[in-house]
């Protein structure tokens, strides 16, 4: 009965590690990308118990190969954010406050009433740069006292929808613009940064919509728009960040190809997983929340800070913008059958929206 029970527990984590592998975009199949460190730490204590407890041979055999075989696949996912893999974008050991930026990404959670605390937080810690996710007006009239002397450079989305967003900035924004570019309820922003040494550099700030119930039945339109960015990168390459809450994991098919596209680095890689979401149920907890790189960056510094009511952690990042050193990273590049396969999921994404 043991090894019956053992064997099943193998069979379902198994299971629900090749279910992320199939490539379609419902909801509920793209979901088993997310607890991918969750099943490999199931998969372990199974391991162990098929191996030190009283079972036949044969279901021992049946547990160790299926815990095995999902352990070493989830690992190929998840061990590049771990410190046992090689850093993506390297670390500046010298700072330069001319060519340094910081960003604190914040999704809010629309509901949650302790701005105070986020406020804090921001004050301590000085960013030059505020993204505030899901922030209705209600947020906007809490945050604009406290931070419009300081981070007068703002674009504010106030929306009820849960697809609000707020960015506050010392520095100064140039070619500002707010886009909606697959569903027409879910806002990004486009501008470009004026850093104190004299550059400008691009940035994206994005939150598309997740697939989840309620929310979207297929990942298509957080596909395409993840990918329209990547695309839009490739076309006019210039250093460039994007931020936000993207609604999917690092380490998905989604999210790795859009590096791919744009050629963008992840500065986890390496570092950790810097999981921001669930904040209130460790169990449940994965990376959402996102800063990708071009290759002109190099990383000060990044930290998961407190909670502060929402559901998500937010995140501090410090990039330094180091042109002259962008051949020390690697660049990752798609295949053309890549490109044309987003290309397809974009315009996919656009039909559908319109229809």
């Amino acid at each position: 009965m043991l090894g019956l029970l053992l064997g099943s527990i193998a069979t379902v984590l198994l299971l629900a590690t090749f279910i992320a592998r199939i490539r379609l975009r419902w909801w509920w199949i793209r979901s088993f990308e997310f607890p991918r460190l969750q099943i490999a730490s199931a998969a372990a204590p199974c391991l162990l118990a098929a191996l030190l407890l009283p079972v036949s041979p044969m279901w021992r055999t049946i547990a160790l190969v299926l815990c095995v075989t999902a352990v070493v696949i989830q690992a190929c996912y998840i061990l590049p954010w771990t410190r046992l893999w090689p850093k993506q974008v390297r670390s500046a050991k010298v700072r330069d406050e001319q060519r340094d930026i910081t960003l604190l990404i914040a999704n809010v959670l629309t509901t949650n009433r302790r701005a105070s605390d986020l406020i804090r937080q921001v004050r301590a810690h000085q960013p030059d740069i505020l993204l505030t996710l899901e922030s209705d007006q209600w947020w906007q009239d809490q945050l604009d006292p406290a931070l419009d002397a300081t981070w007068p450079y703002s674009v504010k989305i106030p929306l009820d929808n849960l697809y609000g967003m707020h960015l506050y900035s010392r520095l100064p924004l140039e070619d500002t613009s707010v886009e909606w570019l697959i569903q027409d309820d879910i806002p990004s922003i486009h501008t470009h940064v004026r850093l104190p040494g004299g550059e400008a550099i691009r940035l994206f700030a994005v939150h598309p919509r997740p697939p989840a119930p309620g929310e979207s039945e297929k990942s298509l339109w957080r596909d395409a728009e993840l990918l329209w960015i990547g695309e839009r990168i490739q076309k006019t390459p210039e250093p460039t960040l994007v931020a936000g809450d993207l609604n999917d994991v690092a380490w998905s098919r989604t999210t790795r190809r859009f590096c791919r596209i744009g050629g963008m680095l992840d500065p986890r890689r390496g570092r950790g997983m810097f999981s921001t979401f669930h904040a209130h149920y460790p169990i449940l907890r994965w990376p959402l929340d996102h800063i990708f790189v071009s290759e002109h960056f190099m990383l000060g510094n990044m930290s998961r800070l407190q909670g502060f009511g929402s559901d998500h952690f937010p995140i501090l990042a410090t990039l330094c913008y180091r042109p002259t050193r962008s051949d020390e990273h690697e660049i990752p590049t798609a295949s053309a059958e890549e490109q044309s396969e987003a290309r397809q999921t974009i315009r996919k994404g656009q039909r559908e929206e319109q229809d």
